[in-house]
């Protein structure tokens, strides 16, 4: 039927001055099938009917309050029809509406398909643009009331005006509609804040301050709609945040060479999920460092602490400062968390005693250079801090006053690693004395671990690492001795005692960065010209380390023989090695297999001890490189011996350790002998202990290896695993020792071992404090290898706890809540972060095969995973929402396949199949603490997120769960469906205004 026909049935109606009811029984006689009335524009129709006149028509009012209330007609067509309406003079017509408004307004809804529900969030858009301009029109004509004298004929309207936005605004669930309305229709949205800044000018001129109060908070509460999923209340109940403690000690324990840039995302994304405040999150970290300083072990490790306290963590404030809204709040939260650190003031006095100096005055300085702390802040922070340690009288004794503190030799330190860099870019053939010397004076004392750790800390060590590379490799070409200058032209022994010390030292230095700070570092930089440096190929193919069996009759380790048969004359004959004959990379790589001509022939008697005395003197008697390869390669010969034959290696391995006391060394030698005792005792370390042997290395005064052979002999590793965690939880925080027995227990037991025993462990708690403090460590250790752990916790454990009914017991609260909380925190950082690199101790981890994720959950949706093969509740129709475009919807489609995620990669896998899990377990008639918990996991997903969009976990949730989830009452608010649903995809915004439009 034609509009035209409505509009006679309007008109007949009032001619015969029809009843409301009356009416509607014989409007459903005129129009009986066919179209809705909302197609037909009924609420339009009647709207322009009653307006006609000054006043609006009663009657006809009616019969648009009958249609209302009989949902004769929907919301969204009231409200567009009400939108229209725009001569604001005709003070009565407006009031009506506004009457009719007031009807609904606060409790919208509509249960019709998706692309009604978004008709509803657009329609209530264009009222709330229409109040506003309402409202915008009384306040003016307020104004000219009050200058003409006559205040009372706006007064009114426009308090009704400002009552109508206040009710529709206080509604969440309108403010949700809203949000969504504003995705769909921007240009819209940028008509109500052009609104919204004319009322607040018009209304500035008011004197009526209720009005004005009512208008302020009506803008407040439009303003707010765009950033209504980011308002997250701080934790203020809680000042010791475990997890951001562990990380810092973690990283500062085990990664001091790491980039900056993965640190600061993963403390942002702990602050974030554990809604820590700023200044608290600081002194956190602040607390975190002084602790590590505190019971680092002396000599290196002291050193790599000092570096990351003072170097590294400035730089990590520095880039937490962008993610913060302004300078000046940043400078702000981090005086406060010095404020509060130096109340903690037995642990700064105990920092300063390890260190012999006022590290608070140090690290003040540093943040005050990196434009952390204000000039007057750090002032004033100094002030307290020394009047403080005048009540320490134990901090001033005299008796270590000629010791350097560690801190001020760090600071001199890093500008020191940007000179030795540029000293060595320049030609080594023009001044190799000089370069001889700078090299000479880093191996004396403590200077090379302190530059070494100054390089690590500040992101140069790689630079620093290869300059080394370059160098060894420039003094393997012995033509270049020719153009060593002309000062060497009459000295060619000279410049072969110089080019054997250049190579000596920057080969036992690189040894020395690989084994202190990983392989990594050496090898992670490729080389641009494809030429392979000599020392990169010994490393990767020659030397023992952690994890790495080597086969001592590989072929690296059998080179030319006729250079092995004049190696082993040399050594054997020769009272000295003439320097200017060797190539040393050559005796190098030749040394093993001269190794083993010596052992076979000593074991077969043709040589006497005496003989491998002085045979072992001259290979440690000019280079010590010489000597770490023989052993490197011995260590590899021991492995594969039986008990009774390795006496003879090990004595050889014995000699080769001693220093050579001898007046006829080359320059440097002590402090050579020093790094490679070093470098030998890392290297013996795991087959002395197999063997049950002991050999004793020239002590260099310091603790070389500080971690090393912390698990307790003949203990079962679960008993050790559950009794550290235990201490650990009872303590509440990870000390660094443990740190590195809960790394050395996920190297031995496998990742799926650890977390599974680790999780059985929580799910023992019963005590809600005790679980959450659980949580909060648990994720910390997870950190050694979050991104296992969690394809393990959500692609295996999760999984098998879910689908195995005798299991959902152990999923009650208080464990099942915090085991859903650790399984988002783990998602989302591992999701954050994997697309990012691997950290250098993950990259050295050796893999497992957990299973391959590929067959373990199929890309086809018609072909069943194993884990949906699991599920017996799903055989029912999902619930299908009600849209054509709705109903052609896989039960499992998901933001993520709109994004065109890649699903090859496991953890998106592990995330999609975790989410159909989820929306099966929801969708399920069998209820238990298995939904309980998917209650929980959805829950901590929406408190740790800002928006679901594409960034996030949420994209990988079927859009099916939303309307299972509105169910469950702890999860039917506007704000959970916003935050669990993509808003920047057509799908999701519909999706979610059907799930809002419903509740």
């Amino acid at each position: 039927m034609k509009v035209v026909n409505l509009k006679q049935a309007i008109l007949q109606a009032w001619k015969e001055r029809w009843s409301d009811y009356q009416w509607a029984i014989n409007m459903k006689k005129f129009f009986p099938k066919g179209a809705t009335w909302d197609i037909l524009n009924l609420a339009e129709a009647l709207l322009e009917q009653a307006m006609i006149g000054p006043s609006p028509n009663p009657l006809i009012l009616s019969y648009l309050k009958y249609a209302i209330s009989s949902q004769m007609v929907s919301y969204s067509s009231v409200l567009t029809a009400i939108s229209k309406f725009d001569d604001f003079s005709r003070d009565l017509c407006v009031q009506a509406l506004l009457d009719i408004m007031d009807m609904f307004c606060d409790r919208l809804s509509c249960h019709g398909k998706a692309e009604e529900c978004i008709g509803l969030c657009r329609a209530l858009l264009s009222a709330l643009h229409w109040l506003l301009r309402c409202t915008a029109a009384s306040a003016e004509r307020l104004r000219e009331g009050l200058e003409a004298g006559t205040p009372a004929a706006g007064e009114k309207q426009l308090a009704m005006c400002l009552q109508r936005l206040e009710k529709t605004l206080s509604s969440t669930k309108n403010r949700a509609l809203l949000h969504i309305a504003k995705l769909e229709e921007a240009s819209s949205w940028t008509a109500i804040e052009h609104c919204l800044l004319k009322l607040g000018e018009i209304l500035a001129s008011l004197s009526n301050p209720q009005l004005r109060s009512q208008a302020e908070q009506c803008g407040t509460l439009i303003r707010s709609i765009p950033s209504m999923l980011s308002v997250h209340s701080e934790q203020l109940h809680k000042t010791g945040f475990p997890t951001v403690h562990a990380v810092v000690l973690l990283e500062g324990t085990m990664n001091l060479t790491g980039e900056t840039q993965p640190l600061v995302e993963q403390l942002m994304m702990v602050k974030r999920m554990q809604h820590i405040p700023t200044p608290l999150f600081v002194l956190e970290i602040w607390k975190a460092c002084f602790v590590g300083l505190i019971e680092s072990p002396e000599g290196t490790g002291e050193l790599k602490w000092t570096a990351f306290t003072f170097l590294k963590i400035p730089q990590v404030l520095v880039k937490l400062k962008k993610y913060s809204h302004g300078d000046k709040d940043f400078t702000e939260d981090v005086n406060s968390a010095f404020e509060f650190l130096l109340k903690l003031t037995p642990l700064l006095d105990k920092a300063d005693q390890r260190c012999n100096c006022d590290c608070t005055n140090f690290l003040l300085q540093e943040c005050s250079k990196q434009g952390l702390l204000s000039e007057a802040s750090t002032n004033n922070l100094m002030a307290k801090r020394k009047a403080d340690r005048e009540h320490a009288p134990q901090l001033k004794s005299d008796e270590n006053a000629n010791i350097q503190p560690n801190p001020g030799l760090i600071l001199r330190a890093e500008p020191t690693v940007t000179n030795i860099l540029k000293t060595m870019d320049a030609d080594h053939s023009k001044s190799p004395e000089g370069l001889l010397g700078v090299l000479g004076h880093m191996l004396s004392g403590k200077s090379l671990d302190l530059l070494l750790a100054a390089a690590a800390a500040t992101g140069k060590l790689k630079s620093f690492a290869r300059k080394f590379i370059n160098l060894n490799e420039f003094t393997t070409h012995r033509s270049e001795e020719s153009s060593w200058g002309s000062a060497f032209s009459s000295f060619t022994a000279k410049a072969a005692s110089v080019r054997a010390l250049l190579f000596d030292i920057s080969f036992l230095m690189l040894c020395h960065v690989a084994q202190t700070y990983g392989s990594e570092v050496i090898l992670s930089e490729s080389n641009t010209g494809g030429e392979v440096f000599f020392f990169e190929t010994w490393m990767q193919t020659c030397m023992p380390e952690e994890g790495k069996i080597l086969n001592p009759d590989h072929p690296c380790f059998r080179p030319d023989s006729t250079k092995v048969e004049s190696l082993v004359a040399l050594l054997n004959n020769s009272s000295e090695i003439k320097l200017v004959q060797m190539k040393w990379h050559e005796a190098c790589l030749n040394i093993s297999a001269a190794i083993l001509e010596i052992l076979n022939a000593w074991e077969n008697g043709v040589l006497a001890f005496e003989s491998i005395q002085k045979i072992t003197d001259n290979i440690k008697g000019k280079v010590c490189s010489l000597a770490v390869c023989a052993v490197a390669w011995l260590v590899a010969h021991v492995r594969m011996l039986g008990l009774d034959e390795r006496e003879k290696s090990l004595q050889m391995i014995r000699q080769l350790a001693g220093p050579l006391y001898s007046e006829n060394t080359l320059q440097f030698y002590n402090e050579r002998v020093v790094i490679m005792s070093s470098i030998l005792e890392h290297m013996c370390a795991d087959v002395l202990q197999q063997t049950a042997t002991q050999i004793k290395f020239p002590s260099t005064g310091m603790d070389t290896m500080p971690y090393w052979n912390l698990l307790p002999p003949k203990r079962p590793i679960k008993e050790v695993l559950t009794d550290i965690f235990a201490k650990v939880l009872e303590k509440g925080w990870v000390d660094s020792r443990s740190i590195h027995i809960f790394d050395t227990l996920l190297h031995m037991g496998g990742v799926y071992w650890f977390c599974n025993n680790l999780i059985k462990e929580l799910l023992k708690e019963t005590r809600k404090e005790h679980t959450l403090r659980a949580v909060e460590l648990l994720y910390s250790i997870f950190c050694l290898d979050m991104q296992q752990v969690t394809l393990v916790l959500l692609g295996h454990i999760l999984p098998g706890l879910l689908t195995d009914s005798s299991k959902w017991h152990s999923l009650m609260d208080p464990p099942g809540t915090a085991l859903a909380k650790l399984a988002v925190w783990c998602a989302l950082s591992s999701y954050s972060s994997h697309k990012g690199q691997a950290s250098s101790r993950q990259k050295k981890r050796q893999r497992e095969d957990i299973e391959d994720y590929i067959s373990l959950f199929p890309l086809d949706d018609m072909q069943p995973s194993k884990l949906m093969r699991l599920l017996s509740s799903n055989e029912e129709d999902a619930n299908i929402l009600s849209s054509p475009t709705d109903r052609s919807m896989s039960s499992s489609l998901s933001a993520s396949q709109l994004h065109t995620v890649n699903m090859r990669d496991p953890l998106n896998r592990v995330l999609a199949n975790l989410f159909l899990l989820i929306s099966s377990i929801l969708g399920s008639r069998t209820a238990g603490p298995h939904t309980q918990f998917v209650q929980w996991f959805m829950e901590d997903c929406v408190g740790c997120l800002e928006q679901g969009g594409r960034g996030s976990i949420l994209q990988f949730m079927p859009f099916t769960t939303v309307s299972e989830l509105v169910k469950v009452s702890a999860m039917s608010s506007p704000k959970v469906v916003l935050a669990i649903t993509d808003l920047s995809l057509p799908l999701g915004r519909q999706v979610a205004a059907k799930a809002i439009a419903a509740l």
